[in-house]
């Protein structure tokens, strides 16, 4: 079991809790549930009842929705401190989409109706909600304009740049797959992998397994933005 000062400590690094005092964060910790999840053991499905939301403690969760046809698309993929499945909680409505993990996991399960009794007695915690779901939907607006209006080497140059700002260097590690990457990117692995080898060969990047380093962030903003092809 997690210790009382590392939930709240941990608390404190996610937006919806980020301006709470020690006092108004225990209250936050008495009403969670902490859940551990195996690599690939699914979280909740489509169209299941959304009876609360869940903060990623550690590990990787992703979000999909599957066609008709059973192809998957993964639709975001979250790690540590980060908020998922709050949507429908507060729209009244059942998941939209499937949560999986893709690695061991723990999850912070915060019950809907707990929440809202708190939200009656702290009305920042709205605000704060607020900001979460605004975000969300700058997410979903980004992931739109990345699909429906940018190519393949441009999804994946905007993708590249996402990485080093949230690494803070422009060398680090893919910590997906890249079968999950393709499908994050709205495209397929051997397109993807033909792409990394045009970045590659052209000297912007150097790629090894799953370690990348940018060489060139002028170019490759340029692809992002579709004033460079290659």
């Amino acid at each position: 079991m997690k210790s009382s000062l590392n939930i709240l400590n941990f608390l404190k690094k996610v937006i919806l809790f980020s301006n709470f005092s020690d006092d108004e964060a225990l209250l936050i910790s008495n009403i969670l549930k902490i859940i551990k999840v195996s690599k690939k053991e699914i979280i909740f499905e489509d169209g299941g009842e959304a009876s609360g939301f869940y903060i990623v403690y550690n590990g990787k969760i992703k979000i999909f929705k599957t066609s008709y046809e059973g192809k998957e698309h993964i639709l975001h993929i979250f790690g540590p401190s980060q908020i998922f499945g709050e949507v429908p909680v507060f729209s009244n409505k059942n998941f939209p989409a499937s949560a999986l993990a893709i690695e061991d996991s723990e999850l912070l399960f915060i019950p809907k109706d707990d929440f809202i009794n708190l939200i009656n007695k702290y009305p920042k915690l709205a605000l704060n909600m607020l900001s979460v779901l605004s975000l969300r939907l700058h997410t979903f607006t980004n992931v739109i304009e990345e699909l429906s209006l940018k190519d393949v080497p441009a999804r994946l140059a905007s993708y590249l740049l996402l990485v080093k700002d949230s690494s803070k260097s422009q060398t680090f590690e893919l910590d997906i797959t890249k079968n999950q990457l393709a499908s994050l990117l709205g495209t397929i692995p051997e397109t993807l992998s033909r792409v990394l080898n045009k970045f590659l060969q052209s000297g912007i990047i150097e790629y090894n397994g799953k370690s990348i380093i940018l060489k060139d962030i002028e170019t490759i903003d340029n692809i992002s933005k579709g004033f460079e092809k290659i």
